[in-house]
C-alpha cells in the first residue's frame, strides 16, 4: 500500500515537471545547433561586407533584382541603355568574366561567382504587404496564360509543350516563377475541371482576392507551405543570399534552421541591413520618380562616364539593340502572341534611336528616355495582363479591389513578413541617406537649371560658389606667402599666377541635382 502511495506522488511530481515551460535553449539541442550555425554564418557574412567605397561604380554592375519591385523597367528603360548587348553577362559569369552588367533573379549568393571585389550592386525594394499581393497577381496572371490551351491539362503536359518551344525563355525558366507558377497552374486546372463536373458555367466576382471557384484565395495562397519557403520575408533571404536557390554551401541549413525557429530571423536581417549599407544603390518601388531620378544620378553618370573615358567602350547597331530588347522583353511572355502588344515592345526597344551615342548622353537625357520607354512599356504590360485575366473572368485584380481584403488577411501577410517589413523601413532611411549624399556629389555637367523638372540647386555648389571660394583661398595663400618670404616676390609672381589659373579652372562647373519632394 505504501509503495502505491509512494508510486502515485512520484508519478504525480513528474507529471507537473512535465508541465512546467521549459526554455528550448536548454533542451533543445537541435535549436543549439541552429543557432550555432546561424550565428556563425551570420558573423562571416558581416566580416566579408567591408567595402572602401561604395559611391563609386566598380567594374561590374550587379542588379539583383527582387520580383515584383519594378525592376524589370530599370532593366529595359535604363541599364539596356547605359550597356550595349556584348557588355551584359551571362548567368554563368566564368564563360564571359570580362563582361559589365549582370542582371538577374539570383540572390546575393551570386557574388560568390563573380569578382566581389570589383563589383557594385545595386537593388529595389518594396513595401512587403504590396509585393505579397504583387506576387499572388502575377502568378495567377501568367498561370491563366495556360488556359487557352485547351490540351494542357497538367504541368506535366505543359512541360512537354515547353520542350517543344525550347528556343524561348519564358518566365518559368526564372526564379522563383518556375515554382510558383506550376502550383499556380495546377491549381487552376483543378479548379476548371471541377467546375466542368458540376456543371458550373455562371461565376460572380464580389472579392477576387476570394473566388475558390475559380482560382486559389488570397488566404490559402500566403499560408502555403510554398509561400512560406519563397514568398514570405523574401527579399530579406535573396538580400542575405538564403534563397532555396542559393549558392553558399552553408545555406540549406541556415535557411532550414532560420524557418524553423523564427528567432533567429533577426541574424539574417542584420546581414541584409548591412548588405544593404554598402549597396551602391537602393531604390524604393513607392518613391518611383525619386528613385529613377536617384539612379539616373548615381548609377548613370558613373556609367556614362566610364564609356567616355574608357577606350574598350563600343557600341551596338540600331538594329542590334532592338533584336536584344525586343527578346528579353518577350522572354517573359512567350504565351501571348498578341500583335499589338508585339507592336508595342518592338517601340521599347526603338525608343532613343535619334539620340546621340551612349558617350554623348548625360544622365538628364537618360531620365527623358526612360520617362518615355516606361510609358510605352507599361501599355504592353497592361494590355498582357487584360488578355490574360480574361481567361479567369469574371476575376480581375485592381487597386480598388485590394481594399475588398479583410484587415486581419492585411494583418497576417504583415506578421508573417515581420523581417521584410523591417528591412523595408531600414531602406527608407538608406534612400534618405542617398538623397543627402546627392546634394553634394551628384551632377548634371553643363546643363541649364530652367531645364530640369522637379528639382533644386544648391546654390553653395553653384560655379559662382566656387570661383568665390577659390578666389579667396588664392589671397590667403598669397598673403601668407608673402610674409613668410618677404624676400621672394618677384620671384614667385609667375609661380603665383599660375596657380590661381589652376585653382580657378579646376573647379567643378556643374550643378548639384536633388529631387523634389
Amino acid at each position: 500500500m505504501r509503495c502505491m502511495i509512494l508510486c502515485l506522488k512520484l508519478g504525480l511530481i513528474f507529471v507537473l515537471l512535465l508541465s512546467v515551460p521549459v526554455p528550448i535553449k536548454a533542451f533543445s539541442r537541435n535549436y543549439m545547433q541552429c543557432e550555432y550555425a546561424v550565428k556563425k554564418w551570420a558573423s562571416s557574412s558581416l566580416v566579408s561586407e567591408v567595402k572602401d567605397d561604395k559611391h563609386a561604380l566598380r567594374d561590374l554592375l550587379f542588379f539583383l533584382h527582387i520580383p515584383r519591385t519594378g525592376g524589370r523597367t530599370y532593366f529595359y528603360c535604363f541599364l539596356k541603355k547605359l550597356y550595349s548587348k556584348s557588355q551584359e553577362c551571362p548567368r554563368s559569369y566564368d564563360k564571359k568574366p570580362h563582361c559589365r552588367l549582370l542582371s538577374t533573379h539570383d540572390d546575393y549568393s551570386m557574388i560568390s561567382k563573380l569578382p566581389s571585389e570589383k563589383t557594385s550592386v545595386v537593388t529595389i525594394l518594396r513595401d512587403p504587404i504590396d509585393r505579397v499581393f504583387s506576387t499572388y497577381e502575377f502568378s495567377v496572371e501568367v498561370a491563366a496564360r495556360f488556359l487557352v490551351h485547351p490540351n494542357l491539362t497538367s504541368v506535366a503536359r505543359m512541360a512537354q509543350y515547353k520542350r517543344r518551344n525550347a528556343s524561348i525563355v519564358s518566365t518559368m525558366d526564372v526564379w522563383p516563377w518556375k515554382y510558383l507558377v506550376p502550383w499556380m497552374i495546377e491549381d487552376l486546372f483543378a479548379r476548371r475541371d471541377a467546375r466542368k463536373l458540376r456543371g458550373q458555367s455562371h461565376l460572380e466576382a464580389s472579392n477576387p482576392y476570394d473566388m475558390e471557384d475559380i482560382l486559389m484565395p488570397l488566404h490559402e495562397y500566403i499560408n502555403d507551405s510554398i509561400a512560406r519557403d519563397i514568398i514570405h520575408n523574401g527579399a530579406t533571404f535573396q538580400i542575405a543570399g538564403l534563397t532555396n536557390y542559393s549558392y553558399f554551401a552553408e545555406s540549406h541549413e541556415v535557411r532550414h534552421c532560420v524557418l524553423r525557429y523564427q528567432t533567429l530571423g533577426g541574424y539574417v536581417l542584420e546581414v541584409a541591413k548591412k548588405r544593404l549599407d554598402n549597396m551602391l544603390y537602393v531604390g524604393l518601388t513607392e518613391n518611383h520618380r525619386g528613385s529613377a531620378t536617384m539612379f539616373a544620378n548615381v548609377v548613370g553618370e558613373q556609367v556614362i562616364s566610364k564609356h567616355t573615358t574608357s577606350s574598350s567602350s563600343t557600341d551596338v547597331g540600331t538594329d542590334d539593340l532592338e533584336k536584344s530588347s525586343l527578346h528579353t522583353v518577350m522572354r517573359s511572355d512567350a504565351n501571348y502572341q498578341g500583335k499589338n502588344t508585339y507592336q508595342m515592345l518592338k517601340n521599347v526597344s526603338s525608343i532613343n534611336k535619334d539620340e546621340a551615342s551612349r558617350e554623348n548622353s548625360t544622365a538628364a537625357k537618360l531620365m527623358e528616355a526612360y520617362a518615355s520607354c516606361i510609358s510605352t512599356l507599361r501599355k504592353a504590360q497592361a494590355q498582357r495582363r487584360i488578355n490574360s485575366l480574361k481567361q479567369i473572368s469574371p476575376a480581375n485584380f485592381t487597386k480598388d479591389a485590394r481594399h475588398q481584403v479583410p484587415e486581419p488577411i492585411i494583418q497576417e501577410i504583415a506578421s508573417l513578413n515581420s523581417l521584410d517589413m523591417e528591412l523595408y523601413t531600414y531602406a527608407k532611411n538608406i534612400f534618405k541617406k542617398q538623397q543627402e549624399h546627392a546634394m553634394q556629389s551628384v551632377v548634371y555637367a553643363d546643363r541649364p537649371s530652367s531645364t530640369l523638372p522637379n528639382s533644386t540647386y544648391s546654390n553653395s555648389c553653384s560655379p559662382h560658389y566656387w570661383k568665390s571660394l577659390s578666389v579667396a583661398t588664392t589671397g590667403l595663400f598669397l598673403l601668407l606667402y608673402i610674409s613668410v618670404f618677404p624676400n621672394a616676390r618677384r620671384q614667385s609672381k609667375t609661380k603665383l599666377s599660375v596657380f590661381y589659373h589652376i585653382c580657378i579652372n579646376s573647379q567643378p562647373q556643374r550643378n548639384v541635382i536633388v529631387e523634389g519632394a
